[in-house]
């Protein structure tokens, strides 16, 4: 709770709107106690008395009412008649859309068509047919406006129903030998409530329009009781004459429902999972950069890509999370360089920094740079930026069946991305789409063109995303554990497909993995990555026989060897430390074997020596 209230509060509207809200409802608990004139009193001599007048805070109304009296009972009257509605309408609506999204077949078609009946009528008409139907009167207008937003949460609930229901863990409940109803409460329930909640909080508002609607037009409360509604429809003969009976039932229907919207949202978000880790704030086309002292714009190349003290940070509230700290790196022309860690290691983040990708908020770029032959790409603006990403630098992601857009075709996807950054025929784009996807070596690459995602096996989508990559001729691709979801036999292709387009094209790549054994395969160079920083960099057949870092050796003695007997393979011992928590010293020393004091007490630089790099006081090798 305090979590969300945390994160509820940091979008200001949304505070606003529920401070607002909250001051409305307790002035609406509080009213029978306040020293207030009874709002059905008339007093014809004093009508029409304007606000502030002796005795009456807000004036009178044309029986000479209080207006300040009506206006607090009225608004207390639609703030409840709103949120009763509200919770009619979502609990019928959300039992409906439950049930047909569960259940399917022809509980799902029937309940559908009847919605579909109901939607098929002006909502206002209908409600005023409802409100026609059993008479005038506060109950019967709650009755119509409930009505008539049923099939609002029933369809949206239905959607999201249909969607669970095919996932896996609704599969396991009924495995386990649960009920219907009891999955339904315990397994499908938690996962739309958050929906549902959000969907209440939007609509209250708008029920309280409607209710307010229909009293204006002597449908809902009927005299004397107030409403606002009905304090809008007395009032409108006097519109010249007395603007302030208008106005006043007027600016409290908008704070009310502009209060309850700003809330709405604020609610929405708060109760996102891919937002709490952050700000309530979507993400930004690019990281925020917050560079102390910007580096120079261009300095000499020393690789295709460098990168210089790289440091990227999540911030989150008070917590500042250090995911990557002062990384360096080169890349160099037709090279493949490994970068290896566990996960959490701070891998996917270094990669996503080079071109700005990281989410923000939370992610800033707080140090370094990431230069493109010595041009410092997070210095570029964005226009320029955006231009390079996909042209000049490419990316391979771990599964293409999310990055690929589900609802276009291979080759609609593929001519995007070439059309978006030169121009060129839609057939020459095609042609190109389809000569690369004989490259990668996709079977009947005429017909893959026009084949959606789903419809492809696991490695054919990620040799769609290899093809999507090389659309451009990049100079440098990013691959991000491509092959981890693969089986071993798809893994073996891709990875020579790779090393074959890399010598053929001489293309630099930049290959993230958590395996040595794809390392060794693939590999010219390796930098092994702990806690956000590199702890040892070198060829890859250098460290793979002779690894200096505790840390590289035991990764490596976690990768099993054919035909080399038995031998243990030991798991490291404790877990990786929080980023958010990072030692003064060597984060990898609560862990190590070799570790003494003089470890944990100051941080640990990277000693370089020759093409060998390692971040240990107490190496397993001399660097050589």
């Amino acid at each position: 709770m305090r979590l969300f209230l945390t994160l509820l509060f940091r979008n200001r509207l949304a505070a606003l709107g529920a401070v607002l809200l909250l001051a409305l409802v307790l002035l609406c608990l509080v009213v029978p106690l306040l020293p207030l004139a009874d709002p059905n009193v008339t007093d014809t001599p004093n009508k029409f008395l304007r606000p502030f007048s002796e005795g009456h805070l807000l004036g009178t109304d044309h029986l000479g009412r209080d207006l300040l009296s009506r206006l607090l009972w009225g608004t207390r009257l639609s703030l409840a008649v709103g949120v009763a509605a509200a919770a009619a309408a979502a609990f019928f609506g959300t039992l409906i859309g439950i049930c047909a999204g569960y259940f399917g077949g022809w509980i799902d078609n029937g309940l559908m068509r009847l919605i579909d009946m109901i939607m098929a009528f002006p909502y206002i008409l209908l409600a005023l047919a409802i409100v026609a139907a059993l008479g005038p009167g506060m109950l019967n207008a709650l009755i119509a406006v409930a009505a008539v937003n049923v099939p609002f949460f029933a369809r949206n609930i239905r959607g999201i129903s249909v969607g669970l229901t095919a996932r896996e863990f609704i599969d396991a409940a009924r495995l386990s030998g649960q009920g219907h109803a009891r999955i339904i409460v315990t397994e499908l329930l938690p996962n739309v409530l958050p929906v549902i909640i959000v969907a209440i909080s939007t609509t209250i508002g708008w029920m309280v329009l409607e209710t307010a609607g229909l009293s204006f037009l002597g449908l809902g409360s009927q005299p004397p009781q107030a409403d606002l509604g009905s304090m809008l429809g007395e009032a409108r003969a006097a519109l010249i004459a007395a603007p302030h009976t208008l106005i006043v039932p007027g600016a409290m229907i908008f704070v009310i429902v502009m209060s309850i919207n700003l809330l709405g949202d604020g609610l929405r978000d708060a109760l996102d999972p891919r937002l709490r880790s952050g700000a309530l704030a979507r993400p930004s086309p690019v990281t925020r950069i917050a560079r102390p002292a910007p580096p120079p714009a261009e300095t000499p190349a020393r690789g295709v890509l460098d990168l210089d003290g790289l440091t990227t940070r999540f911030e989150v509230g008070a917590q500042v999370y250090k995911a990557v700290s002062d990384v360096s790196l080169t890349l160099g022309k037709g090279e493949c360089l490994g970068l290896i860690g566990e996960s959490g290691s701070g891998k996917s983040v270094t990669a996503l920094s080079v071109t700005g990708l990281v989410a923000s908020p939370p992610g800033v770029i707080a140090g370094g740079a990431a230069r493109l032959d010595g041009v410092d790409l997070l210095s570029l603006p964005y226009r320029d930026l955006r231009g390079l990403r996909g042209r000049r630098i490419a990316y391979i992601f771990q599964d293409p069946l999310s990055t690929l857009h589900p609802l276009y075709r291979i080759g609609d996807q593929m001519v995007e991305a070439i059309r978006v950054h030169r121009k060129m025929p839609l057939a020459e784009a095609r042609a190109r789409c389809l000569d690369l996807l004989r490259t990668v070596q996709i079977p009947n690459a005429e017909s893959r063109l026009s084949a959606y995602p789903h419809e492809l096996s696991g490695g054919m989508r990620q040799r769609v995303g290899i093809a999507m990559a090389l659309v451009n001729d990049p100079e440098v691709i990013i691959a991000d554990e491509p092959t981890t979801a693969l089986d071993v036999t798809v893994q073996a292709q891709v990875l020579a497909l790779l090393d074959r387009l890399r010598r053929e094209r001489g293309l630099s790549i930049l290959f993230i993995t958590h395996d040595f054994g794809v390392v060794g395969q693939l590999c010219d160079r390796v930098a092994v990555m702990y806690a956000g920083q590199i702890v040892e960099e070198g060829p890859t057949a250098s460290i793979l026989a002779a690894p200096a870092h505790p840390y590289t050796r035991r990764l490596i003695a976690c990768v099993p060897e054919l035909g080399g007997g038995r031998r243990q393979l030991a798991a490291i011992p404790g877990l990786p430390p929080a980023v958010n928590r990072l030692p003064a010293g060597c984060a990898f020393a609560p862990r190590c074997d070799r570790a003494r004091p003089d470890c944990q007490r100051d941080p640990i630089a990277l000693r370089v020596s020759g093409p060998r790099a390692a971040r240990c006081l107490y190496p397993e090798e001399a660097l050589s």
